[in-house]
């Protein structure tokens, strides 16, 4: 199982890349508990450190596809730089400045969520110039899914040491500080700075003009959805069966999950197209979101949340190779931020939708609410089967395309449309 990924990883620039890429978005990752935690340092209240919060995750889901693009048209190094140092300046004037002026503080969280760098897309724009044959791309997806449940579990520990050893300023400065020092050694990478989008259509929707990339990530904020609700419905049952503890170990539980799942998915390669195999993903997904409703204890449940994660993580794989696939030529950045701001405003969704159902049916209605978000997101890739199907027929392969190692026939290029 493990020689798939250590052939990735011996490939010149993969490690540095991976490294580079996970420590760089350690920020985002532990964002929302350092500026919780800090705010309470502060003397806020939760509802203020809940808003600021709120306002950094919303400044980053509208940022990620807009700095995605100027990705695509300038490049890696002259926007993933610049967007680390804007978005850590920022948050040093929060952590300097506090909570008051109240006005100030909103507008740092802004600005550090708004530019904070597209590095997650950019790694993906990259594995095709990294990796040179489909399979190595594909297992490094699943790698890269499973990179991600391993950084959102160590870095709210890493949050919490650095509280406990210093103090929540310090926990914000030094995070934004190993984050730019992530982006730098991404940027000044052999890769990172050769990579060029291939020449793109002019068109105001960007990647958005794919019908098929329109479909998946309708589908997929479906599934963030499921995973914010469960965050939600998780604290009453953690509440009567041992208080947060149980809470902590249902979401490593979940985390752990998927970890195996990605583990496991990228060992293999998978036949068929990806788009049917999505759709099999999900549904395996959204059944097994199902047995949380039975509510056993907590050793019990935990095994089950741990059950609930295993197929995130190939889901989001197999939605990698999708966007490879449907991301129209020259917006690959783009389309996997798009990607990524889907999944994060989903999961609020689920956060807000979950917290009116638990209240006024408790926690099993609000363990329904995945499981209903994952009918829906399957219902959305059955009913959008005909749109996320391969490219139309008849269309030839463009000669290089740096977002399509598979080689895809891609609409409306020729033979005599050549990068």
């Amino acid at each position: 199982m493990a020689a798939g990924y250590l052939e990735i990883l011996r490939a010149r620039h993969a490690a540095r890349l991976l490294a580079g890429t996970l420590v760089g978005r350690l920020p985002n990752a532990t964002a929302a508990i350092a500026i919780v935690l800090f705010v309470r340092a502060e003397g806020g209240g939760y509802g203020l450190a809940g808003a600021l919060a709120a306002v950094y995750g919303v400044a980053n889901a509208v940022g990620q596809p807009v700095l995605g693009r100027l990705v695509d048209l300038q490049g890696q190094p002259r926007v993933q730089l610049p967007a680390a140092l804007a978005s850590a300046s920022a948050m040093a004037v929060f952590a300097f400045a506090g909570t008051d002026p109240l006005p100030l503080a909103y507008a740092a969280v802004v600005a550090a969520g708004l530019f904070t760098p597209p590095l997650e897309g950019g790694l993906r724009a990259l594995w095709s110039s990294v990796l040179r044959r489909e399979d190595q791309v594909h297992t490094a997806y699943a790698m890269d899914a499973v990179a991600q449940e391993v950084m959102f579990t160590v870095g709210p520990l890493l949050v919490t040491l650095c509280v406990s050893l210093w103090s929540a300023q310090v926990a914000l400065l030094v995070l934004n500080v190993v984050g730019v020092l992530g982006a730098l050694s991404v940027v000044v990478s052999p890769p990172s700075r050769a990579w060029r989008s291939a020449p793109r259509e002019a068109h105001w929707l960007g990647a958005l003009r794919s019908p098929g990339l329109l479909a998946l990530l309708a589908a997929f904020l479906f599934v963030g959805v499921a995973l914010g609700s469960i965050t939600v419905a998780s604290v009453p049952y953690a509440d009567d069966h041992g208080g947060d503890m149980v809470y902590g170990w249902l979401m490593a539980a979940l985390g752990l999950g998927a970890l195996l799942g990605g583990v496991v998915y990228g060992a293999r390669q998978w036949p068929g197209v990806p788009e049917r195999r999505l759709r099999v993903l999900v549904a395996f997904l959204a059944v097994c979101y199902l047995p949380l409703m039975l509510m056993p204890g907590a050793v019990a449940m935990v095994a089950l949340t741990v059950l609930a994660g295993v197929f995130l993580a190939p889901a989001i794989a197999c939605a990698f190779v999708i966007v490879d696939r449907h991301a129209p030529r020259g917006t690959v950045t783009e389309a996997f931020s798009w990607l990524v701001t889907t999944f994060t405003v989903g999961h609020s969704l689920g956060t807000g939708v979950a917290g009116p159902v638990v209240e006024a049916g408790g926690a099993l209605w609000g363990f329904a609410v995945p499981g209903a978000a994952g009918a829906v997101s399957l219902l959305v890739l059955l009913a959008t089967g005909r749109v996320l199907a391969a490219p139309a027929a008849g269309a030839v392969v463009a000669a290089s395309s740096e977002n399509d190692p598979n080689r895809a026939a891609e609409p409306r290029f020729s033979s005599g449309d050549r990068a």
